[in-house]
């Protein structure tokens, strides 16, 4: 070859590389930069629509790189599966590549690549236990404070300035009777009902940073008899053909007379006592399952709808997240919440609908790669998904007070609320649920019963549940990032410890519930988030940066290979 064009090639290849570390150097300059911006910036106007991450409902967990450890490691099935009808996305395809918009091929998450190392430092144990103690729910005599000043609203967070809130104000008061129901200082109901259940696989585990409960309301006419009265016993059994048509499944229920209900809850041709609520509902063979009460009767008149794996519409569903409490080395659920969420399904949605939906969010992503999601709402009234369902939710300011969430905070809660495969009418926790051989039939406040002695549940194909996503997840979080997971349930050798996935199969708290110590930890990495109050750059608690991807390609291949299911 000449000398000339070998010396004109190595000119080439070393501007290149003089290029390529200079774009790296500026891209780092440029992230430095913007961190140190989210560490600046505060909440100034929590009214306001304008969005810093034009992809917020896409999680950084979507960022992570399935074979960073060297093996592939999914965890992506947790969410994107093939999924159960009526929920017709079957999103398997994200769990091979990156699908994202275009405006999604940058990682908007600027946090997940913070290092919280010194900032965790200077927070002492003492400290942080003092304040995850404190209830910021309610005051020392009983009151709800979010209640009290959405009431007496604050200019800042009147966003149409008309004097009043229009959202959701808080009415839970977690003050529970043996049946999981909670009460108000009166003695009297709210309607709201705490279940316990299995915590979603991933971010949900406490042993990654929080803990969190979830609360069911009916409709008012789900808890009224035919007269219009309130009614406990309809009710529960109106909560209970709820449960039985999202599980699919027979749910027992205390012995009543179907003849006070007019209503064959177990389906034998005959009205009688039963303790018993049969799942066979079968339209299409005019064999159909019955709501009760004044349910019964707006039922009839088409004014409500049942359907398999649907609520019926003005269904309400509480969520609170929060820090973990260390009292004596105990990890618990603390009173301090992070977050309070809300949801209530405004109108229905019948099967075809849900399925044009569906059909139209695929189309978009094929034929319009670069669109984002469009959601309608704002912070005051919510946002509301295509499903039907309306989303808001509060979070601790600057002094851990709640606050409303801005467009933006809510925003990023609408991925996962409508837009993944595991999703039931766009919810996760009621269909898992414990069943009606659980402490209380399931019915019940984690503060009334801990999570400890809860044997792992079998997946549809026999599998344990929590025990097979360790086994494709070994190090217990979708950041790959809990190392004391992984040295607790595998050796040096990458080899699973058979004493403690043995200790697993009998008590799922054994992987939960993280020590005192990482606790502790995680605690001070979100009260961290919480002083900047950067929680649109990512609210995930972790003291070291992410390793997850900074930006990916349109359809980058994951390099995962084998599908797995979430079921």
């Amino acid at each position: 070859m000449n000398i000339k064009v070998v010396w004109l090639i190595l000119c080439v290849s070393a501007l290149t590389a003089c290029w390529n570390d200079w774009q790296s150097a500026a891209d780092k300059n440029q992230q430095s930069q913007s961190l140190s911006n989210s560490e600046k910036r505060t909440i100034t106007d929590i009214t306001s629509d304008a969005l810093q991450n034009p992809v917020a409902y896409i999680p950084p967990q979507c960022y992570v790189d399935p074979t960073a450890s060297g093996q592939v490691q999914n965890s992506c099935y947790a969410c994107h599966t093939d999924s159960k009808r009526p929920n017709y996305l079957n999103d398997t395809d994200v769990q091979k590549n990156y699908n994202f918009p275009d405006t999604g091929l940058k990682n908007h998450w600027l946090n997940s690549f913070k290092d919280r190392s010194q900032d965790i430092a200077n927070i002492k144990d003492q400290t942080i236990d003092d304040y995850v103690a404190q209830d910021n729910y309610k005051s020392a005599n009983g009151e709800i404070i979010l209640a009290e000043k959405l009431n007496n609203i604050p200019t800042q967070w009147d966003r149409n300035q008309n004097g009043k809130w229009d959202g959701y104000i808080p009415d839970v008061n977690f003050i529970f009777d043996d049946a999981g129901f909670d009460l108000n200082s009166q003695g009297q109901y709210s309607g709201w009902r705490a279940f316990a259940y299995y915590p979603m696989l991933g971010s949900f585990m406490p042993t990654n940073g929080s803990s969190d409960d979830v609360l069911i309301r009916l409709p008012l006419a789900f808890r009224q008899n035919s007269d219009g009265q309130f009614d406990l016993t309809i009710y529960k059994i109106n909560l209970a053909i709820v449960e039985s048509l999202m599980k699919e499944q027979d749910i027992s229920i205390d012995e009543i007379d179907e003849n006070l209900l007019d209503v064959d809850l177990n389906q034998d041709g005959e009205l009688g006592l039963t303790d018993n609520i049969k799942f066979d509902h079968r339209p299409l063979d005019n064999h159909t399952m019955s709501y009760v009460g004044l349910a019964k009767a707006l039922l009839d008149n088409e004014q409500v709808h049942l359907a398999i794996r649907l609520y019926p519409e003005g269904t309400e569903f509480l969520h609170s997240v929060r820090y973990l409490a260390v009292a004596n080395e105990t990890v618990s659920m603390a009173m301090r919440m992070k977050e309070l969420r809300y949801s209530k399904k405004q109108s229905w949605r019948n099967y075809n609908q849900l399925r044009t939906i569906v059909n139209k969010e695929v189309k978009e992503r094929h034929d319009f790669p670069g669109r984002t999601k469009s959601v309608i709402g704002n912070m005051e009234t919510g946002l509301t998904v295509a499903q039907g369902w309306t989303y808001q939710g509060f979070i601790e300011d600057q002094s851990g007070a709640l606050r409303p969430q801005n467009y933006e905070e809510t925003y990023a809660c609408t991925g996962c609320h409508g837009y993944i495969g595991a999703n039931n009418d766009t919810t996760i926790a009621f269909a898992r649920k414990f069943s009606h051989d659980a402490f209380q039939k399931g019915w019940y406040h984690w503060l009334t019963k801990p999570l400890a002695g809860i044997q792992d549940p079998k997946r549809e194909d026999g599998e344990s549940e929590y025990a097979y996503y360790l086994k494709h997840n070994p190090k217990g979080s979708e950041f790959a990032n809990n190392q004391p997971v992984y040295k607790q349930f595998f050796d040096e050798n990458g080899q699973a410890k058979t004493d403690a996935f043995a200790s697993l199969e009998k008590d799922i708290n054994v992987l939960l519930t993280p020590s005192a110590q990482r606790a502790r930890i995680l605690n001070k990495a979100y009260k961290v988030i919480v002083q900047e109050q950067s929680f649109i750059y990512g609210r995930d608690a972790h003291v070291a940066p992410l390793e997850i991807l900074q930006d990916v390609k349109s359809g980058q291949a994951t390099g995962i290979e084998e599908i797995l299911s979430f079921y």
